[in-house]
């Protein structure tokens, strides 16, 4: 058996109370008024166009689904198709294209496309504790993603775009985009991700220069003297190097091309798997589930929230 058999991957009403036990644990609460009591599930009838997972409120009257408030609200394609994509997205390493994804569910590739920004949107982290803290390691480093001017025949390639990432060591990760690395950009960025009672490890870069100020110590590598360890493999950035590797063979090879106003989802796409991978003990159907978790609060549309959906 392929856990892709499983029941709620194929039918819209398993799919939809797996996704209710995934955002539900403790019974439907009605998103209108917040009440867990007199709840009650409306019988799904094609006839009467009752929608599969409807409920109804006893206290403020209001009809809702689990979808309601979520990224996956006035979604056009069945539940069960989009519990699929997630899976695809989160077991796949180095991510998988908008153009598979519509193939294998067989939609429209804007379809697919939109649909797999909203799954990045549930991956995306919200307001984050600070990084490490007291013997703590914190490895700080640059890189850029994009073309090479060798590969094209006709025309220059976009310019590279800047990724700047965090990564506390064994644990988890931060990406961001920035758009212009400079000590000053990335200065307020460490400073408000990181605790002060951490070392910093970076390159020879000149930008973490000063960088020791407020933090517990700061430790360099000089890449261009060729040294990548020392002090016993304590001093290194090869953490975000591996991370940055993965993220350059996913965008080359399976994206092709990343527009800058769409980077930021791409790199919280990676920065979930990474944060959720196998050596943590998190295997393909929990990372899965721990995206659906997500999904909750946050709305993702082509205009604002409040226009009127066709």
């Amino acid at each position: 058996m392929s856990i892709l058999s499983r029941p709620y991957f194929h039918d819209e009403t398993a799919a939809f109370a797996f996704l209710e036990s995934v955002i539900w644990p403790e019974g439907p609460v009605c998103v209108k008024c917040g009440s867990v009591q007199r709840i009650t599930k409306v019988k799904a009838n094609p006839e009467k166009r009752i929608r599969v997972g409807l409920h109804r409120c006893g206290a403020c009257k209001a009809q809702f689904r689990v979808t309601v408030g979520t990224v996956f609200e006035h979604v056009r394609i069945p539940l069960n198709k989009c519990l699929q994509a997630a899976h695809l997205m989160c077991s796949s390493k180095k991510g998988i294209s908008a153009h598979q994804i519509s193939r294998i569910l067989e939609v429209q590739y804007k379809t697919a496309w939109f649909l797999c920004h909203r799954i990045r949107e549930a991956m995306r982290d919200g307001e984050l504790p600070a990084m490490s803290g007291p013997d703590g390691v914190v490895e700080v480093d640059e890189t850029y993603v994009g073309g090479k001017a060798k590969n094209r025949a006709y025309k220059e390639p976009n310019p590279k775009k800047e990724v700047f990432s965090l990564v506390e060591r064994d644990v988890k990760l931060r990406s961001f985009h920035v758009a212009n690395v400079t000590a000053k950009s990335v200065r307020p960025v460490i400073a408000a991700n990181v605790d002060k009672a951490t070392v910093i490890m970076t390159d020879e870069s000149p930008i973490y220069t000063g960088t020791r100020k407020g933090f517990a110590g700061h430790h360099t590598v000089n890449h261009s003297a060729n040294e990548y360890v020392r002090l016993g493999a304590y001093v290194h950035v090869n953490a975000a190097e591996s991370f940055f590797s993965i993220v350059k063979r996913g965008i080359t090879g399976t994206y092709h091309s990343v527009s800058e106003a769409h980077l930021h989802r791409y790199l919280a796409e990676f920065d979930f798997r990474y944060n959720n991978r196998s050596k943590l003990g998190c295997e393909d159907a929990e990372r899965a589930e721990r995206a659906l978790r997500g999904i909750a609060g946050k709305r993702l549309t082509y205009g604002g929230t409040n226009e009127a959906h066709s």
